[in-house]
């Protein structure tokens, strides 16, 4: 049975060492983009929340799951045309550079619809 997180530093911490280092870059480029978000796992899954669940991302075993919704996934499907898409979802491989730039993008993309309605 897995563990399951209370916190998204817990969450982060269950991972393997390897996939650590990602998280905590996924994480620190989501505060960056969206400073005024708050933290918390939903969905058991790390979260940032503003309003509402703004954008959620979780470790699997060959990649990082990013979750911005659908309006994030559209909005950038373009630039999302070399990963792994679904309507709401994003996968970045493990054995790949995390896209930082665009993860950015799509946050503050995401934090203007948010705040803007």
């Amino acid at each position: 049975m897995k563990k399951s997180a209370h916190s998204v530093e817990s969450y982060i911490q269950l991972q393997p060492k390897e996939v650590q280092r990602l998280l905590k870059k996924m994480r620190a480029t989501i505060k960056k983009a969206a400073p005024k978000a708050k933290q918390k796992i939903s969905y058991g899954i790390p979260t940032f929340y503003l309003e509402k669940n703004l954008v959620h991302f979780a470790a699997f075993t060959k990649h990082l799951g990013f979750y911005p919704g659908a309006s994030g996934v559209k909005a950038f499907k373009e630039e999302l045309k070399k990963f792994k898409t679904a309507k709401g979802s994003i996968q970045f491989p493990l054995d790949k550079p995390l896209p930082t730039g665009l993860i950015s993008k799509i946050v503050r993309f995401r934090v203007r619809e948010t705040t803007e309605k």
